[in-house]
């Protein structure tokens, strides 16, 4: 039984990016581009998990109307707009969807899957894993929910906030998920350590998520363009020697909405125009990577 390295990280073993294995661009072209569109329940009689406005004296309402009213005029206006953008592009997309979203939100649900959006597990409602009493019940409603609305077993998963508890990767892995979003360590998808094999650690977005950009560091439009304007240049030196993973993380509450979604479209169209990019869902860049890179079959699981 190989015995597993000691490292800070227990689930990913430490190596620098530049010393990876090369691995074949898909198509030829080195930066795979994936868009993460987040449809999210935010229940209306408990307190918001992000807000826009805060409450005067430090108080959470129940109910928070404003802050309610914010996420619900993205899922209203925000997602038609992506949804007629992207699809007048032919353009891939995950859809990262609470298991509970289509019982609530049920045209919009309809919406992502006739666009043809990959889907992802997003646990039940928009709560943290950390707060959850059982959360291995909690993943298997979310499985079981996802499966009978659309007819197959989401094969990724991204928690809500990234919330993890020391045992989420093993519960994950034991209901049959092939990989996770939120172990954002590397430009390229990783193999994890877990109890019942091994799991992918797809890249996802920290800095570039319209989450950190906007409702974090409240920059303006101009920044999500020169964000992404900078990493490709970085992007496009590095490819020289493997390809990188490149996420456009979305909420349609933050970049959906009128003064920014002319932003998004603008780094769409820079996109589009460069000969090495290519637009891919998870389960798309999870296949390629698998095709390519076995090594995480060597990971001990005993």
């Amino acid at each position: 039984m190989q015995k597993r390295q000691l490292t800070s990280n227990p689930r990913i073993p430490y190596q620098m990016s530049s010393q990876r294995p090369r691995l074949q661009p898909p198509e030829g072209k080195p930066i795979l581009v994936h868009i993460c569109i987040n449809l999210e329940v935010w229940p209306f009689d408990q307190p918001m998990p992000r807000a826009i406005l805060q409450a005067p004296h430090g108080q959470q309402p129940k109910p928070d109307i404003a802050n309610f009213s914010w996420v619900e005029y993205g899922l209203r206006c925000g997602l038609p707009r992506l949804v007629h953008e992207l699809g007048a592009r032919g353009v891939a997309a995950s859809n990262i969807m609470n298991a509970r979203f289509p019982e609530v939100y049920p045209s919009a649900a309809r919406a992502a899957v006739a666009a043809g959006w990959s889907l992802v597990g997003h646990s039940v409602v928009q709560r943290s894993l950390q707060t959850e009493t059982d959360e291995k019940a909690v993943i298997a409603e979310a499985l079981a929910r996802l499966e009978a609305y659309q007819g197959r077993r989401p094969r990724g998963w991204l928690g809500p906030g990234f919330g993890e508890t020391l045992e989420t990767p093993d519960h994950l892995k034991a209901a049959g998920f092939e990989y996770v979003l939120e172990w954002m360590v590397d430009d390229l998808p990783s193999w994890m350590w877990t109890r019942h094999g091994p799991l992918l650690a797809m890249p996802y977005a920290l800095d570039l998520n319209d989450v950190t950009i906007f409702a974090l560091e409240k920059h303006t439009a101009a920044e999500y363009v020169t964000r992404f304007t900078d990493a490709l240049g970085v992007f496009e030196r590095e490819t020289a020697h493997n390809p990188r993973v490149l996420t456009l993380a979305l909420h349609p509450h933050i970049i959906a909405v009128p003064h920014r979604f002319g932003a998004f479209c603008r780094v769409l169209d820079m996109l589009q125009r460069r000969a090495d990019t290519i637009f891919m869902t998870g389960d798309q860049i999870a296949d390629w990577f698998l095709a390519q890179d076995q090594r995480g079959l060597e990971l001990d699981h005993g």
